[in-house]
């Protein structure tokens, strides 16, 4: 820019000749050269006015246009975005059939440590010590008065720890939310729901996981937000599991039994309405796995699902079910029991000696195993494989928890003849309870396979046929018999007319191979009722032994069967099952006039 002087030589000298006063000249420089830079600053306010009101009128609209997309928009509710994978806390309830609780959630606080806030480390070692008896002092003091900075104290506090905890004073402890699984009914169904613990932790927030159980096999689901809390609903019936468990424990008290376990299924959609293993324990404080001796000791061990076991004479209805399918033999054929039946080194008997020949029925009322064998020979190997593979005997169930798989069957290595005579009542193959309930339903349902499930079935579809309408009613006629004139007479309960099969078996050795002469399995495996059958029972007690006579008596007739009865005799009324009475009939009275 060039600036113009104020008092130009040439202007003055002129303004000198013509008498003019030069101080004039300035003046009027100065006053146009204020002029011009007041045009100036007037041209840059005005261009500065002119941005910012572009800038105004940009935003203004920017605006308008967010705000009429959000009118027209579909409202949603809000999300959390958080970087990583968030702690997922939420976890829905499980109920049972009718809708009751058996786990859920309870909001609680954890305890956690910053030690350098702490101002006397000494006192709030000895306070917490003193809350927490399992705590120890010197540990604890140790830990505050160390380098770290951060220390987990209790996972999850109740509310009067936390009001302990807080009237400490101390800056250092602090609490963090979380939810904690709650099952509110302690130690009923704890095989079934298994347990949860926490996962991943942060001080605001745990995810809760189950560890086994349905808990652990529905553990995504639960954990699932889209399912927006909708609870998990067994086929449960929790006063039906509660009095199960409790007659149980009673009769595996009296019978002197070192474990138990039942099964109450639905005979026609295999819904699972009780199921219980003893010993159990409380999920609200599981307890950890044993790492020495025999698993199937502990109480975590599921007895009717894990356990494998040869249940003896229950199997016999087995074959003689499938030689009636086969047209082999009918109810009044005559079967040769003479004993013993002698096949190379292995030789079979009868418990008893009921005498040279037995009906088919009465091969199944007095339970002889060389009647059995005999009938199993003429169906063979082949065909009696086949059988038991279509009614689920040669794989693991396919219920709805983890430790399904494990309770896989033991089957022989050489399915030989022999094989097929023991395994016609119950030796040389091992299965569990549940494998049994659900292959007595296909048997006794009126044909048709049922698979044991542990959800509520609303509407349930037939499984495939594995035997005939009349060869199922058949079948359930004769183990009728069974407990009206044979081995399982205590079985009968008054207007429930019970059918069932009793199984002794003896326990092989844990090593060395052979068998026990003093331990055994006994089993009852039921049906009532049997003339319009609605539910399986299945009752197996671990090393039974009835001491009130003068000898110890350990077979099923004498110790499961009547925890079996006892057990229906009290769950029949809970499940809506009128009792059957026959009236005496009126006697007639005539009424005369003198």
């Amino acid at each position: 820019m060039t600036r113009t002087p104020l008092r130009p030589l040439a202007t003055v000298l002129h303004a000198r000749q013509k008498g003019e006063n030069p101080d004039a000249i300035e003046a009027a420089n100065k006053a146009r050269r204020h002029a011009a830079m007041a045009d100036k600053q007037r041209r840059r306010a005005e261009g500065r006015l002119l941005v910012l009101g572009l800038a105004f009128f940009v935003a203004f609209g920017v605006i308008g246009m967010r705000m009429a997309a959000l009118a027209s928009s579909v409202p949603e509710e809000p999300r959390a975005v958080v970087a990583g994978n968030p702690i997922i806390g939420q976890r829905s309830d499980i109920v049972d059939r009718n809708g009751r609780i058996l786990a859920t959630n309870l909001q609680t606080h954890s305890l956690y440590a910053h030690p350098r806030d702490m101002i006397d480390p000494v006192r709030v070692a000895r306070e917490l010590a003193t809350i927490f008896p399992e705590m120890d002092e010197a540990d604890l003091l140790k830990d505050f008065t160390g380098d770290r900075r951060f220390l987990w104290i209790r996972r999850q506090l109740s509310p009067e720890q936390m009001q302990a905890v807080h009237d400490i004073g101390s800056p250092g402890l602090l609490f963090g939310p979380r939810e904690m699984r709650l099952y509110p009914n302690g130690p009923v169904a704890a095989h079934i729901l298994g347990g949860a613990r926490y996962g991943r932790e942060g001080v605001s927030s745990a995810e809760v996981i189950g560890v086994a159980g349905v808990e652990r096999h529905f553990d995504s689901f639960l954990r699932d937000p889209a399912n927006e809390g909708a609870p998990l609903q067994l086929s449960l019936d929790l006063t039906i599991q509660a009095v199960t468990e409790q007659v149980l424990a009673g009769g595996m008290s009296i019978m002197n039994a070192k474990g138990a376990s039942s099964v109450l299924m639905d005979i026609h959609t295999g819904e699972i309405v009780a199921m219980a293993s003893l010993p159990d324990f409380d999920p609200n404080n599981r307890p950890s796995v044993p790492t020495t001796g025999d698993q199937s000791d502990s109480p975590l061990f599921n007895r009717a699902v894990q356990g494998v076991y040869e249940l003896g004479s229950v199997f016999k209805i087995f074959p003689i079910a499938q030689a009636l399918e086969l047209g082999l033999v009918n109810a009044d054929t005559m079967i040769d029991t003479q004993g013993p039946l002698t096949w190379g080194r292995f030789r079979i008997t009868d418990f008893r000696n009921y005498g040279p020949r037995l009906s088919t029925t009465d091969v199944i009322v007095h339970s002889s195993n060389i009647g059995t064998a005999r009938i199993a020979m003429q169906i063979g190997a082949e065909r009696q494989q086949d059988f038991l593979r279509n009614l689920g005997f040669l794989e693991p169930t396919q219920v709805e928890m983890v430790e399904a798989p494990t309770g896989r069957p033991l089957l022989p290595r050489n399915w030989s003849d022999i094989s097929t005579m023991t395994i016609s009542y119950g030796h040389g193959l091992s299965t569990s309870p549940l494998h049994l309930a659900a292959g007595y339903a296909s048997l006794l349902n009126g044909g048709t396979l049922v698979r044991p499930t542990l959800l509520r079935q609303d509407n349930p579809v037939p499984g495939p046929r594995v035997i005939s309408e009349a060869v199922s009613a058949q079948s359930r006629s004769m183990l009728r018999q069974v407990v009206t004139s044979g081995t399982a007479s205590f079985a009968e309960v008054e207007g429930y007319a019970v059918g069932g099969k009793t199984g002794t078996a003896d326990k092989p050795r844990a090593a060395g191979g052979g068998y026990y002469d003093d331990k055994v399995i006994a089993t009852f495996a039921s049906v009532f009722p049997a003339n319009d059958p609605k539910y399986i029972l299945i009752v197996t007690l671990d090393e039974p032994s009835e001491n009130s006579g003068v000898e110890p008596r350990r077979t099923a007739g004498w110790t499961a069967v009547p925890v079996a009865a006892e057990m229906i005799r009290r769950v029949a009324p809970l499940l809506g099952l009128r009792p059957q009475v026959d009236r005496p009939q009126q006697v007639g009275v005539t009424l005369t006039s003198n």
